[in-house]
């Protein structure tokens, strides 16, 4: 793991391009941000080795493939042992649709993020999951009515 303290203003103008682009070839990352296509392939080959760059992957329109829904699930259990644990990280990791889990602080044990076709398509995934994971004290879905900011870039720390 690389200190964000040994990134320089060239690592992150590297990391701001590829954020936005990582199908770019590396000389033209070099050329945005003012190096040799050879200095910028060895910087980019330090950011992964170092997990800094933790993988390229290309996103997908969920809409163009159909998954136009964007449900988030909060989930509350009055069980928080190992074996529970386990049978609900196997429940969940069977269920494609979940794109992201949290375990959360506060009033809500897990927060879920799927992406689905529609409502009746999520009622599948909800039996499923009721079904895969015992002790549930309480699941509550919200529906995402519109996306208004969604961006996989991260900020660089202050």
């Amino acid at each position: 793991m690389t200190d964000i303290t040994q990134l320089d203003s060239i690592d992150w103008a590297i990391l701001g391009v590829l954020q936005h682009d990582a199908s770019l070839p590396v000389h033209e990352v070099g050329e945005r941000v003012g190096l040799s296509s050879n200095a910028c392939w060895r910087r980019i080959r330090r950011l992964e080795d170092s997990g800094v760059i933790a993988r390229r992957v290309a996103l997908l329109d969920p809409e163009k493939l159909g998954l136009a829904t964007t449900v988030f699930v909060a989930i509350r259990t009055q069980r928080h042992d190992p074996a529970w644990l386990e049978a609900f990280s196997t429940g969940i990791a069977a269920i494609e649709e979940v794109s992201e889990c949290h375990r959360m602080a506060g009033d809500v044990d897990y927060l879920l993020k799927l992406v689905v076709r529609d409502i009746a398509h999520y009622d599948r995934i909800y039996r499923r999951l009721i079904a895969a994971v015992p002790d549930l004290a309480d699941v509550s879905s919200s529906f995402s009515m519109e996306k208004m900011k969604a961006t996989t870039a991260l900020p660089r720390p202050a």
